[in-house]
């Protein structure tokens, strides 16, 4: 047989494995995604009932407002509205409960267990998508929000879809996927601002699979479609999302150092024994992809997913030195890129792959059955302890503004909300505009003390302030809340109009992100 013969059916073999895998699938997939799913349940629904934390208390506060009025309200916000939008509907349909609320979540995290099956399956054979969909399945970083009102779930299946998608469209040509990489990519563009470094990494990408095909010309036309389009789709939300660079941002956030790059692998894989687990098992498999003489399709694969996590990352490490824009969690927008490498590494590595698969999913599980907790807040104590005592008319004020939403959620909405920067408009978001200059500017002679000489006698007031972590008060607007906080609470406790009627001082729970104390006074 010539070398064009045997080429021609070597190519012809590869096309067709896509149909044969996507044949096969239904007989072993039902089986297996069953079990899988069973599995993820019972390490993702441990804590659905947990109380909501504030950035949870946001999710629901924004999305309670009317359909079309979200858009407007992130404004004040920093987000694009995909997820409130969802949210919205959700709600709508099963209520705005912390155990429905959190479903949602769970439901896109368990959508990722078929996904990647369907993406490894397809992209590099039956051995890899099983890995993947297990991968996903116990994934301790996506298992942490699935059981969260946040969009790092629906995020971490749309980047899935997107990664397995950009490689069937670019790396093996198969232009039928080219609408749902653009859908997905658009739709990962309005779910979270960084899908925007997910983008710098996928044009990388494309640039290196250009140049290792040598095929540029080839590539260009879908290239101009496959993101030309998203960006068009985009472009409505354009000024909305420069708005908020200039006026809202992330001033909750500090410099990311050096080690929060290194440990990036570790956050994504589950740890630095996961990590290891990782690096020689599947480090061994893409050994022997790329120890091959010709450059196959599964080296110009996983060279592009890696290109896609690595510049992706040093991207958004690069831009939050400039910006104040870093947070671990926002990662998960590279998680299924990063998976999808180290499932077919596995996959390749035969023997070493299998061990290394199974103490990576072992390891995994245990770290998720240990690390996902439910007290994420004791905003639900406070209610206990003093909602009963309050009136309509009463006033909560909160010395950390963005705990609002979650207060009002959990208090109900009869009551006047106020922070150091005044009486709160609309108590179901955080208007983070500016929140540093106006947080800067506040005075407890101009803002506190009018507020209490406008109250009626024997009116309630309920002082929560917050209870941080040292390592939190990196951030410029955790150093203002908390100073702002030991003002405001010595002048209440020192003003001789207000007489107090309880304290609330649990010291937090151990595993929370935020815990509050909070003081009931009267007004004489």
């Amino acid at each position: 047989m010539s070398a064009a013969t045997a080429g021609a059916v070597e190519a012809a073999r590869r096309s067709a494995l896509p149909r044969r895998a996507l044949r096969s699938l239904p007989r072993l997939a039902l089986a297996v995604v069953a079990g899988l799913v069973g599995l993820s349940v019972l390490l993702r629904a441990q804590n659905l009932a947990g109380p909501f934390w504030i950035d949870e208390g946001l999710s629901v506060g924004i999305s309670s407002h009317a359909f079309t009025d979200i858009p407007g309200v992130l404004r004040q916000d920093g987000s694009p509205p995909l997820y409130y939008l969802l949210l919205h509907v959700w709600g709508a349909v099963f209520g705005h409960g912390v155990v429905t609320t959190h479903l949602l979540s769970l439901l896109f995290a368990l959508l990722a267990i078929p996904a990647g099956l369907w993406a490894g399956w397809t992209l590099f054979g039956r051995r890899a998508g099983l890995m993947a969909a297990a991968l996903f399945a116990v994934n301790p970083l996506l298992s942490a929000y699935a059981q969260e009102a946040r969009m790092y779930s629906l995020l971490a299946l749309l980047g899935l879809v997107s990664a397995a998608a950009f490689v069937r469209v670019f790396v093996h040509r198969d232009r039928r996927l080219l609408p749902l990489f653009v859908a997905a990519l658009a739709a990962m563009l309005y779910t979270h601002n960084w899908a925007t470094f997910f983008v710098l990494g996928a044009l990388a990408a494309l640039a290196v699979v250009a140049l290792l095909t040598r095929r540029p010309r080839a590539l260009a036309l879908d290239a101009l479609i496959g993101f030309g389009v998203p960006a068009v789709l985009y472009a409505p939300w354009l000024p909305t999302l420069l708005f908020q660079a200039r006026h809202t941002g992330a001033p909750w956030a500090s410099h990311p150092s050096a080690a929060a790059l290194t440990r990036a692998p570790d956050l994504l894989l589950g740890g630095s024994q996961a990590s290891i687990a990782v690096l020689l098992g599947a480090g061994a498999g893409l050994v022997q992809i790329a120890s091959r003489r010709e450059l196959s399709r599964d080296a110009l694969a996983v060279v592009a997913l890696l290109v896609i996590v690595i510049v992706g990352v040093c991207a958004a490490f690069v831009y939050s030195q400039l910006s104040l824009a870093w947070a671990a969690r926002y990662l998960t927008v590279f998680l299924a890129p990063l998976l999808l490498a180290v499932a077919l590494g596995l996959a390749r590595a035969r023997s070493l792959g299998i061990v290394a698969f199974a103490l990576l999913v072992c390891i995994c599980v245990a770290r998720t059955s240990t690390a996902v907790s439910g007290d994420k807040s004791n905003i639900d104590q406070v209610r206990d302890a003093f909602g009963a005592s309050l009136h309509p008319g009463d006033v909560v004020i909160s010395t950390q503004p963005e705990q609002v939403p979650n207060l009002r959620y959990y208090l109900g909405g009869q009551f006047t909300y106020a922070t150091p920067t005044g009486r709160v408009a609309d108590d179901r978001v955080m208007d983070w505009r500016d929140a540093v200059k106006r947080l800067r500017a506040a005075r407890v002679s101009r803002d506190l003390r009018p507020l209490i000489g406008r109250l009626s006698s024997g009116t309630e007031v309920l002082l929560v302030t917050p209870i941080t972590h040292r390592r939190a008060l990196r951030a410029p607007w955790t150093r203002l809340v908390r100073r702002r906080t030991v003002g405001w609470r010595r002048a209440l406790a020192a003003d001789p109009r207000l007489r107090p009627l309880g304290l609330l001082h649990l010291g937090g729970r151990r595993s929370s992100l935020v815990t509050v104390r909070a003081t009931l006074y009267e007004r004489r």
